[in-house]
């Protein structure tokens, strides 16, 4: 927001109706009344900056609009759907990302004469972590197959985001400690991919609505 120059607002046009009175505005960055509010110091994902909008006596004309008056909730969900798979496809390279720089340490590090690497207990973390990313990584292709083949994928985008945030956090987690105390300083990689997972499991729908949604999906199949 703090670099945009272009901003996509949802107001609703028609509070009685609803959901159904939701618009969609395209509203340019010096329109009076729009004020863009400081960036905000955020845990993950820094280089990607979040700030608070605020409206004060915003006018805009109804060359504004976006698509059709009162189909904004539409839109918005439109475009959350697909966008469920981009965030799966986000949240397997961060977990891929985290787990390679993670290995490559654990590869050199030696401990009583022998790479970390090599010892049992670490041996079934990795390899149960790298079957989960690539669990995560099959979930995203297929959502993405059956959405470019214009099948029903919602369920399945649902299922990919919740699962690719899941792993992620706790990829992003066990690399730390398989880094040991050098993998809580700044000085790797592993303390910012495991800071930019939390947000995996918050936008583009929470966890427990995906939830919600492929529960209600399952239920419609079997009734």
């Amino acid at each position: 927001a703090n670099e945009a120059g272009l901003f996509l607002i949802f107001a609703n046009a028609n509070p009685e109706a609803g959901y159904k009175g939701i618009t969609a505005f395209v509203v340019e960055r010096d329109t009076p009344g729009l004020i863009i509010g400081k960036k905000e110091d955020k845990l993950g994902i820094r280089a990607s900056s979040t700030c608070e909008l605020a409206f004060d006596g915003l006018e805009v004309s109804k060359d504004c609009i976006l698509g059709e008056l009162g189909k904004g909730y539409k839109i918005a969900i439109e475009t959350l759907n697909p966008g469920r798979i981009g965030i799966g496809a986000q949240m397997v390279g961060l977990a891929q990302g985290t787990y390679d720089a993670a290995m490559r340490y654990v590869l050199e590090r030696k401990q009583f004469g022998q790479s970390v690497a090599d010892f049992q207990g670490l041996q079934f973390a990795y390899a149960q972590a790298q079957t989960e990313i690539e669990a995560a990584r099959l979930l995203v292709l297929n959502a993405a197959a059956l959405r470019e083949t214009d099948q029903p994928y919602i369920k399945e985008a649902a299922m990919a985001k919740l699962y690719c945030a899941q792993v992620a956090q706790k990829v992003a987690s066990l690399s730390v400690e398989w880094m040991g105390g050098v993998g809580f300083t700044k000085e790797y990689p592993c303390e910012k991919f495991y800071r930019d997972a939390k947000i995996g499991s918050i936008y583009e729908g929470t966890s427990n609505i995906h939830l919600q949604t492929i529960a209600k999906l399952i239920k419609a199949e079997y009734e």
